[in-house]
C-alpha cells in the first residue's frame, strides 16, 4: 500500500490529537528515513488571551509505511507569538 505524504500528515494529526488531547495547529515538517515517516506538528497545548500568548508544543510523530503511529516525542513548547529563531537563542 502506498500512502501519500498528505495522507500521512492527516493521519499524524489525528493520532497525535488522540494521544495528547491537543488540537493540531499546523504540520511544519516531514521526512522519511529507515525508522519511517517523521511528521512534525505544532499542537495547541493551552489557549490564552490574547492568542499570541497561547502555548504551542512541537511534536514529532513517527509513522510506519501504513500510516500507523509508531512513536511520538515532544520537542519543545513556546508562546505562539515567538518565532522559531527567538526560541533557538
Amino acid at each position: 500500500m502506498v500512502v501519500k505524504t498528505v495522507e500521512l500528515a492527516e493521519r499524524a494529526k489525528e493520532q497525535l490529537a488522540r494521544m495528547t488531547g491537543f488540537k493540531t495547529v499546523a504540520i511544519v515538517g516531514s521526512y522519511k528515513d529507515e525508522e519511517g515517516w517523521h511528521i512534525t506538528a505544532d499542537m495547541l497545548e493551552m489557549a490564552r488571551v490574547p492568542p499570541s500568548t497561547d502555548i504551542i508544543g512541537t511534536y514529532v510523530a513517527v509513522l510506519d509505511e501504513n500510516g500507523d503511529l509508531v512513536r511520538f516525542d515532544k520537542k519543545r513548547s513556546r508562546l505562539r507569538g515567538e518565532s522559531y529563531e527567538e526560541e533557538e537563542r
